[in-house]
């Protein structure tokens, strides 16, 4: 079973993920903050996973806390549920339109974390969701998973259609990268013999 449960306390939040990397898109998440909750639920439904994440955080501070340490604490889940790696197509990639907007996602559990970032948001809220956490979401995320990440958003004029291609995006290549190769079972995907 390629499962885990991870959690996260600090003085600022108290997070618990729990994420099955082969199951069927449902989502159960509880953060506090609406938009980042519509983001994991594209993660889970387009990555076709099953994940639970309950939060709570110093939102009467701001979001920034509960957003980076979710992040963070969905990077741990996935290091654990992949273990050594074994078997899986490591690379993944996906290019996802909504409307106007365009994004294109290419990971690689590398187990080299590395963020590269180009988005231009068109405006810093997305309703009440500050844009710039969608950046520490992701970073949290890549040095916890131990991933190199590319996001690329080709296009948009609108910031919710921006960033709602990001996260599907980001589910599809997790999903391809993922995936068992059936070509490739009981190896690891890298001429040093692990990741």
């Amino acid at each position: 079973m390629r499962t885990a449960v991870v959690e996260r306390n600090t003085k600022e939040t108290q997070i618990r993920v729990q994420l099955n990397l082969d199951g069927k898109g449902a989502a159960r998440l509880v953060t506090g903050i609406p938009f980042l909750e519509h983001m994991l639920e594209q993660v889970a439904r387009h990555g076709m996973l099953d994940l639970e994440v309950e939060a709570k955080g110093d939102l009467h501070i701001d979001a920034h806390h509960t957003v980076e340490d979710i992040g963070i604490t969905l990077g741990q889940a996935f290091y654990q549920a992949l273990g050594d790696k074994s078997g899986i197509r490591r690379f993944g990639h996906a290019y996802v339109p909504l409307d106007e907007a365009l994004t294109r996602v290419v990971i690689d559990f590398s187990g080299r974390p590395g963020l590269t970032y180009d988005v231009k948001f068109t405006r810093a809220l997305i309703g009440e969701f500050d844009a710039d956490l969608v950046h520490e979401f992701f970073q949290g995320f890549v040095n916890h998973a131990q991933v190199t990440l590319h996001i690329d958003n080709l296009r948009g004029d609108n910031a919710h259609h921006q960033c709602e291609t990001m996260f599907k995006a980001f589910a599809r290549a997790l999903r391809m990268a993922a995936e068992v190769d059936p070509l490739a079972l009981g190896s690891v995907p890298s001429t040093k013999g692990s990741l």
